[in-house]
């Protein structure tokens, strides 16, 4: 851990992120926190005795604080006495992404190129629709992860995701010039922006859980109502706006996958293959980029419990190409 030393008794602070976060009562009665905290060089149990809410403040995992105390050996492990723990502020310029796995390139890169993709549209609906979109949900889309668990499941992970589909449908379309690729991209751009919706984030950029529409409607419905909400205020052509509508209710294939309907034109049914195709890879990297060289992974629930082996031919440590 990264802490800054105060004296040479072992007093130490630093910032921190909270991975897990329990309150127990000890053997007096007394309440405590049990924290494991983290940062980019690892992580160390921390214990906040005597804890009073009123006093200490609350917490929450993935929430990044400033902390202050003794780090002792207990059991054979460093463990932190934690003297003063508070929130992070705004004057503290704390960067999340030193806390928590990110996207590898940063929210406003990714953002940038994607507007900058969609200015150069022909279809005055299409361009007029996607970038309101965007524009309007700038500030989270920035951060958010694109998964609670699975794929991209990282700060960023969502913009990441959605640039890597849209770099995989522009080279789709040089291939088969008959494809809309404007559809094709604006598709790819909006599939999964109703996860803005689905999802409770922390600040870090990390999901912590479904929210009560998320749980009950999905990102697949909740997108749809996004699109024909803003076509109805834009006034953008009914047809343009049940293209994308259907698009985004069909990218998940197959109803056993949660789509509400198949994909019905070429371009849905691009679409539901390239979300695939970018999410399964992404979950094969992580388990192989973790494997030893001619070993194989534990099974993967998101790949039909299959393992994957590490042939060791490649350098997985090369990040997605997306620029």
């Amino acid at each position: 851990m990264n802490f800054t030393p105060i004296d040479n008794k072992g007093l130490v602070e630093g910032f921190c992120i909270i991975k897990s976060i329990d309150r127990k009562t000890s053997s007096k009665g007394d309440s405590y926190l049990d924290i494991t905290l983290g940062d980019s060089s690892g992580e160390i149990n921390a214990k906040l005795w005597r804890y009073v809410p009123e006093i200490h403040g609350e917490y929450a995992a993935n929430e990044i604080v400033k902390v202050r105390g003794l780090i002792s050996e207990y059991n054979g492990s460093d463990q932190l006495r934690i003297e003063r723990i508070r929130h992070t502020e705004q004057s503290d310029n704390v960067k999340p992404e030193e806390f928590v796995k990110s996207a590898d390139y940063s929210g406003e890169e990714m953002f940038k190129e994607i507007v900058n993709i969609v200015d150069s549209f022909n279809d005055n609906d299409l361009k007029t629709i996607v970038l309101a979109i965007l524009n309007d949900n700038r500030q989270p889309i920035l951060y958010w992860p694109a998964a609670f668990k699975l794929h991209h499941a990282v700060r960023g992970g969502l913009l990441l995701h959605t640039l890597s589909i849209v770099r995989l449908a522009q080279a789709v379309c040089k291939i088969y010039p008959f494809v809309d690729s404007e559809l094709l991209i604006s598709g790819a751009i909006l599939h999964d922006v109703a996860k803005l919706k689905e999802y409770t984030v922390a600040d870090s950029g990390i999901a912590t859980g479904y929210s009560v529409e998320g749980n009950l409607l999905g990102h697949l419905t909740m997108g749809a109502m996004v699109v024909n909400e803003y076509a109805k205020k834009l006034g953008t052509n009914q047809k343009t706006a049940m293209l994308l509508e259907h698009m985004l209710l069909s990218h998940h294939g197959e109803p056993d996958f949660g789509a509400a309907v198949r994909p019905a034109f070429i371009e849905a049914e691009l679409l539901s293959e390239l979300d695939l195709m970018d999410s399964r890879v992404y979950e094969m990297h992580e388990a192989v980029a973790a494997t030893e060289a001619d070993d194989f992974s534990g099974k993967l629930w998101a790949m039909d419990n299959r393992k994957l082996y590490n042939h060791g031919r490649c350098d997985l440590n090369k990040k997605t190409k997306i620029f």
